[in-house]
Protein backbone atom coordinates (compact mmCIF):
# COMPACT_ATOMS: atom_id res chain seq x y z
CA UNK A 1 0.00 0.00 0.00
CA UNK A 2 1.59 3.79 -1.05
CA UNK A 3 2.04 6.41 1.60
CA UNK A 4 -0.37 8.07 0.74
CA UNK A 5 -3.71 5.75 1.25
CA UNK A 6 -1.97 5.22 4.72
CA UNK A 7 -2.69 8.84 5.48
CA UNK A 8 -5.68 8.62 3.96
CA UNK A 9 -6.75 6.26 5.77
CA UNK A 10 -9.49 5.97 8.85
CA UNK A 11 -6.88 4.65 11.35
CA UNK A 12 -4.74 5.99 13.70
CA UNK A 13 -2.28 3.06 13.06
CA UNK A 14 -2.14 4.40 9.27
CA UNK A 15 -2.03 7.43 9.96
CA UNK A 16 1.15 7.47 12.70
CA UNK A 17 2.68 4.87 10.17
CA UNK A 18 2.19 8.02 7.26
CA UNK A 19 3.63 10.50 9.51
CA UNK A 20 6.64 8.11 10.93
CA UNK A 21 7.06 6.48 7.66
CA UNK A 22 10.02 4.32 7.90
CA UNK A 23 11.88 2.54 10.79
CA UNK A 24 15.06 5.21 10.88
CA UNK A 25 12.35 7.88 12.82
CA UNK A 26 11.86 4.99 15.56
CA UNK A 27 15.98 5.53 15.64
CA UNK A 28 16.92 9.36 15.10
CA UNK A 29 13.37 9.80 18.21
CA UNK A 30 15.60 6.83 19.95
CA UNK A 31 18.98 8.84 20.09
CA UNK A 32 17.44 12.03 20.13
CA UNK A 33 15.65 11.09 23.46
CA UNK A 34 19.46 9.75 24.66
CA UNK A 35 21.07 13.20 23.97
CA UNK A 36 22.69 12.67 20.46
CA UNK A 37 20.75 15.78 19.14
CA UNK A 38 23.12 17.23 16.44
CA UNK A 39 23.07 16.52 12.84
CA UNK A 40 26.60 15.19 12.62
CA UNK A 41 26.45 13.71 16.05
CA UNK A 42 23.37 11.79 14.59
CA UNK A 43 24.85 10.91 10.81
CA UNK A 44 27.87 9.34 13.05
CA UNK A 45 25.63 7.53 15.23
CA UNK A 46 23.36 6.10 12.44
CA UNK A 47 25.07 5.83 9.30
CA UNK A 48 22.87 7.66 7.48
CA UNK A 49 23.88 9.53 4.21
CA UNK A 50 23.35 13.43 5.20
CA UNK A 51 21.04 13.61 2.30
CA UNK A 52 18.67 11.06 3.87
CA UNK A 53 18.96 11.93 7.35
CA UNK A 54 18.77 16.04 6.36
CA UNK A 55 15.28 14.77 4.43
CA UNK A 56 14.35 13.04 7.53
CA UNK A 57 14.55 15.76 10.28
CA UNK A 58 13.10 17.97 8.03
CA UNK A 59 10.24 15.90 7.50
CA UNK A 60 9.79 15.19 11.00
CA UNK A 61 10.33 19.13 11.99
CA UNK A 62 7.52 19.54 9.17
CA UNK A 63 5.31 17.49 11.22
CA UNK A 64 5.75 18.67 14.58
CA UNK A 65 7.65 15.78 15.86
CA UNK A 66 11.01 17.85 16.00
CA UNK A 67 11.93 20.91 16.67
CA UNK A 68 15.31 22.74 16.13
CA UNK A 69 16.88 24.75 18.70
CA UNK A 70 20.39 27.15 17.51
CA UNK A 71 23.35 26.69 19.01
CA UNK A 72 25.77 28.40 16.34
CA UNK A 73 24.85 31.78 14.23
CA UNK A 74 27.90 31.05 11.97
CA UNK A 75 27.80 28.75 10.40
CA UNK A 76 24.16 28.05 11.86
CA UNK A 77 23.88 25.45 13.11
CA UNK A 78 20.87 23.07 15.52
CA UNK A 79 19.90 20.94 18.23
CA UNK A 80 16.99 18.99 16.93
CA UNK A 81 14.72 18.24 20.02
CA UNK A 82 11.50 16.45 20.68
CA UNK A 83 8.74 18.20 20.77
CA UNK A 84 5.53 17.70 23.21
CA UNK A 85 4.25 15.27 20.18
CA UNK A 86 7.16 13.56 19.96
CA UNK A 87 7.84 12.80 23.54
CA UNK A 88 4.61 11.02 22.81
CA UNK A 89 6.17 8.23 21.25
CA UNK A 90 9.06 7.63 23.97
CA UNK A 91 5.99 5.13 25.26
CA UNK A 92 6.26 3.34 21.67
CA UNK A 93 9.55 3.26 21.70
CA UNK A 94 10.00 1.57 25.21
CA UNK A 95 7.23 -1.12 24.19
CA UNK A 96 9.40 -1.92 20.93
CA UNK A 97 12.03 -2.18 23.01
CA UNK A 98 10.56 -4.72 25.29
CA UNK A 99 8.64 -6.49 22.59
CA UNK A 100 12.31 -7.67 21.17
CA UNK A 101 14.23 -7.63 24.03
CA UNK A 102 11.86 -10.17 25.33
CA UNK A 103 10.73 -11.84 22.22
CA UNK A 104 13.53 -11.52 19.78
CA UNK A 105 16.51 -11.58 21.92
CA UNK A 106 14.61 -13.71 24.67
CA UNK A 107 12.85 -16.56 25.30
CA UNK A 108 9.45 -14.30 26.54
CA UNK A 109 9.45 -14.54 29.51
CA UNK A 110 8.07 -12.31 31.64
CA UNK A 111 10.84 -11.27 34.62
CA UNK A 112 11.87 -8.08 36.54
CA UNK A 113 15.56 -9.09 35.94
CA UNK A 114 17.86 -10.44 33.07
CA UNK A 115 20.77 -13.38 32.61
CA UNK A 116 24.09 -11.58 33.29
CA UNK A 117 24.94 -12.48 30.00
CA UNK A 118 22.37 -11.08 28.54
CA UNK A 119 21.55 -7.86 25.58
CA UNK A 120 19.86 -6.12 28.09
CA UNK A 121 22.29 -6.38 30.79
CA UNK A 122 25.35 -5.27 28.06
CA UNK A 123 23.32 -2.06 27.19
CA UNK A 124 22.62 -1.11 31.19
CA UNK A 125 26.67 -1.87 31.86
CA UNK A 126 27.36 0.16 28.67
CA UNK A 127 25.95 3.17 30.48
CA UNK A 128 29.32 4.02 32.30
CA UNK A 129 30.32 7.01 31.51
CA UNK A 130 27.02 8.24 30.15
CA UNK A 131 25.37 11.41 31.05
CA UNK A 132 21.76 11.31 31.98
CA UNK A 133 19.00 12.77 29.58
CA UNK A 134 18.77 16.49 29.30
CA UNK A 135 15.25 16.38 30.96
CA UNK A 136 15.96 13.99 34.04
CA UNK A 137 18.82 15.89 35.21
CA UNK A 138 17.08 17.00 37.83
CA UNK A 139 16.88 13.49 39.23
CA UNK A 140 20.57 13.71 40.65
CA UNK A 141 21.74 16.39 42.58
CA UNK A 142 25.52 15.83 43.64
CA UNK A 143 26.35 12.06 43.89
CA UNK A 144 23.17 10.50 43.77
CA UNK A 145 22.42 6.47 44.29
CA UNK A 146 19.46 6.18 41.62
CA UNK A 147 17.42 2.99 42.25
CA UNK A 148 15.26 1.50 40.01
CA UNK A 149 12.62 -0.75 40.82
CA UNK A 150 8.77 -2.09 39.32
CA UNK A 151 6.32 -0.82 42.26
CA UNK A 152 5.88 -0.52 45.54
CA UNK A 153 2.25 0.26 47.18
CA UNK A 154 0.73 0.91 50.22
CA UNK A 155 -1.29 -2.15 51.13
CA UNK A 156 -4.68 -0.80 51.62
CA UNK A 157 -7.94 -2.56 53.71
CA UNK A 158 -8.55 -5.10 50.80
CA UNK A 159 -4.46 -6.17 50.67
CA UNK A 160 -2.40 -5.16 47.47
CA UNK A 161 -4.01 -3.76 44.32
CA UNK A 162 -5.18 -6.05 41.92
CA UNK A 163 -3.04 -8.46 39.88
CA UNK A 164 -0.04 -7.54 42.76
CA UNK A 165 1.16 -11.24 42.37
CA UNK A 166 1.58 -10.92 38.32
CA UNK A 167 4.08 -8.13 38.98
CA UNK A 168 7.68 -10.16 39.00
CA UNK A 169 9.64 -8.39 41.07
CA UNK A 170 7.32 -6.44 43.29
CA UNK A 171 7.34 -8.32 46.76
CA UNK A 172 11.25 -7.17 46.80
CA UNK A 173 10.62 -3.71 46.37
CA UNK A 174 9.80 -2.92 49.68
CA UNK A 175 13.09 -4.74 50.86
CA UNK A 176 15.33 -2.58 48.89
CA UNK A 177 13.73 0.64 49.73
CA UNK A 178 13.60 0.19 53.92
CA UNK A 179 17.11 -1.22 53.29
CA UNK A 180 18.23 1.92 51.64
CA UNK A 181 16.24 3.69 54.39
CA UNK A 182 18.47 2.12 56.83
CA UNK A 183 21.68 2.94 55.27
CA UNK A 184 20.44 6.40 54.35
CA UNK A 185 22.79 7.83 56.95
CA UNK A 186 25.43 6.00 55.80
CA UNK A 187 25.08 7.14 52.25
CA UNK A 188 24.95 10.83 53.68
CA UNK A 189 27.64 10.28 55.44
CA UNK A 190 29.65 9.51 52.12
CA UNK A 191 28.23 12.60 50.23
CA UNK A 192 25.72 10.74 48.35
CA UNK A 193 22.04 11.06 48.01
CA UNK A 194 19.32 8.19 47.60
CA UNK A 195 16.94 8.54 44.96
CA UNK A 196 14.19 5.54 44.28
CA UNK A 197 12.96 5.64 40.41
CA UNK A 198 9.45 4.20 39.50
CA UNK A 199 7.09 4.71 36.54
CA UNK A 200 4.05 4.67 39.03
CA UNK A 201 2.34 7.92 39.09
CA UNK A 202 3.62 10.16 41.61
CA UNK A 203 0.74 9.85 44.40
CA UNK A 204 1.68 6.54 44.68
CA UNK A 205 4.85 7.05 45.41
CA UNK A 206 4.35 9.47 47.63
CA UNK A 207 2.10 7.34 49.34
CA UNK A 208 4.53 4.79 49.70
CA UNK A 209 7.71 6.69 50.77
CA UNK A 210 5.01 8.40 53.76
CA UNK A 211 4.17 4.53 54.94
CA UNK A 212 7.36 3.13 54.73
CA UNK A 213 9.11 6.07 56.49
CA UNK A 214 11.91 6.97 53.77
CA UNK A 215 13.56 9.77 54.07
CA UNK A 216 14.29 10.38 50.65
CA UNK A 217 11.62 11.08 47.57
CA UNK A 218 10.79 8.43 45.19
CA UNK A 219 10.63 9.85 41.61
CA UNK A 220 8.10 9.07 38.98
CA UNK A 221 9.00 8.39 35.41
CA UNK A 222 5.55 8.23 34.60
CA UNK A 223 6.28 9.40 31.15
CA UNK A 224 9.21 7.22 30.60
CA UNK A 225 12.17 9.80 29.72
CA UNK A 226 14.44 8.78 31.73
CA UNK A 227 13.52 5.00 30.83
CA UNK A 228 13.28 6.00 27.04
CA UNK A 229 16.42 8.00 27.22
CA UNK A 230 18.68 5.66 28.84
CA UNK A 231 17.15 2.37 27.30
CA UNK A 232 16.42 1.15 30.52
CA UNK A 233 15.28 -2.47 30.29
CA UNK A 234 11.45 -2.52 31.28
CA UNK A 235 8.70 -4.91 31.69
CA UNK A 236 5.02 -4.58 31.22
CA UNK A 237 2.81 -6.71 33.97
CA UNK A 238 -0.57 -5.82 35.59
CA UNK A 239 -1.39 -3.23 32.26
CA UNK A 240 1.87 -0.68 32.77
CA UNK A 241 5.43 -0.57 31.67
CA UNK A 242 7.95 -1.13 34.68
CA UNK A 243 11.53 -0.78 35.05
CA UNK A 244 13.53 -3.88 35.63
CA UNK A 245 15.21 -3.43 39.29
CA UNK A 246 18.85 -1.56 38.33
CA UNK A 247 20.66 0.81 40.43
CA UNK A 248 22.76 4.05 39.25
CA UNK A 249 25.44 5.90 40.65
CA UNK A 250 25.48 9.35 39.59
CA UNK A 251 28.25 11.88 39.89
CA UNK A 252 27.88 15.59 40.33
CA UNK A 253 27.85 16.33 36.33
CA UNK A 254 25.29 13.66 36.16
CA UNK A 255 27.35 11.34 34.05
CA UNK A 256 26.82 7.43 35.51
CA UNK A 257 29.76 6.15 37.18
CA UNK A 258 28.48 2.55 38.05
CA UNK A 259 25.89 0.26 37.67
CA UNK A 260 24.50 -2.98 39.61
CA UNK A 261 22.31 -5.16 36.50
CA UNK A 262 21.00 -7.58 37.23
CA UNK A 263 19.63 -7.26 40.83
CA UNK A 264 18.41 -10.88 42.43
CA UNK A 265 19.13 -9.80 46.05
CA UNK A 266 17.32 -6.30 46.44
CA UNK A 267 18.57 -6.18 50.07
CA UNK A 268 22.50 -7.22 49.45
CA UNK A 269 22.98 -4.44 46.63
CA UNK A 270 22.01 -1.71 48.75
CA UNK A 271 25.23 -2.89 50.89
CA UNK A 272 27.08 -3.53 47.75
CA UNK A 273 26.52 0.04 46.69
CA UNK A 274 27.43 1.45 49.57
CA UNK A 275 30.70 -0.67 48.95
CA UNK A 276 31.22 1.10 45.76
CA UNK A 277 30.31 4.53 47.21
CA UNK A 278 33.22 3.82 49.94
CA UNK A 279 35.70 2.59 47.28
CA UNK A 280 34.97 5.94 45.50
CA UNK A 281 35.73 8.23 48.49
CA UNK A 282 39.03 6.60 49.37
Amino acid sequence: MKRVDLANADCGIAQAVGVLGDWWTFLLVRDIAGGVTRFDALQRALGMSRRALTERLGELVEAGVLHRRRYTDRPPRHDYLLTPKGEGLLPVLIALQEWGDRHVMGDGTLTATADAGSAESRRVHALVGRALPENTRDFADGWTVLYCFPGAFVPGAQGYPPYWTEIPGAAGCTLESTTYAARADDFAAAGVRVRGVSTQRPDQLAAFAEHAGLPFPLLSDQDQRFAAGLLLPTFRAAGVDRLKRLTLLVDPAATIRAVQFPITDPAGSVDEMLRLVRDRAQ
